[in-house]
């Protein structure tokens, strides 16, 4: 069972999935829905499309460039079954698989921790432009003291005041 990837976007598309539009020189491009497919129709170049793995990788946003994605390679010769030889296979599949993700996670944090930097330095330059906006910590502990003073007076006229009618004399 062959899994192939969408013409667009790089997704799997499994068999009895997507669709398939072969050009008259018998190039075969395959589609993982219709999205890809009228897409593609349009002329649109997937690296400048924002959802699609080209663009992820011409970004820099996931790794290009990798060992791991030399076992991800179309092999069109036919072997011989030896249950030997699928038994190696699926145990080096779960082994490359574990290295991608391993690799994968630490250039995720390496990416992340260029970009808090730099919103730390959009942040403090943004404070430096608008520090006028911020109020000192005094000058809200001087607001509460003045809101809890007016309160006690609101309470005291409450509870010490005639509560009864007033009459006139």
């Amino acid at each position: 069972m062959r899994i192939h990837t969408c013409y667009f976007c790089s997704s799997p598309v499994y068999p009895g999935h997507g669709m398939a539009f072969v050009r008259n020189d018998s190039k075969v491009f395959r589609f993982c829905r219709s999205k890809c497919h009228r897409n593609f129709n349009r002329k649109r170049n997937p690296r400048k499309v924002k959802w699609t793995k080209a663009f992820r990788k011409a970004a820099g946003k996931e790794m290009a460039l990798d060992t791991t994605f030399d076992f991800e390679k179309i092999r069109n010769r036919a072997v011989k079954y030896d249950r030997d030889l699928v038994g190696a296979t699926l145990h080096a599949m779960a082994r490359v698989q574990q290295i991608k993700e391993k690799r994968e996670a630490a250039f995720y944090k390496n990416r992340m921790k260029d970009s808090k930097a730099k919103q730390k330095a959009r942040d403090i330059a943004e404070l430096e432009q608008n520090i006028s906006l911020i109020k000192p910590d005094i000058v809200f502990a001087k607001e509460r003291a003045q809101l809890n003073a007016e309160d006690v007076e609101r309470q005291t006229n409450v509870v010490g005041g005639d509560e009864g009618m007033e009459m006139d004399e």
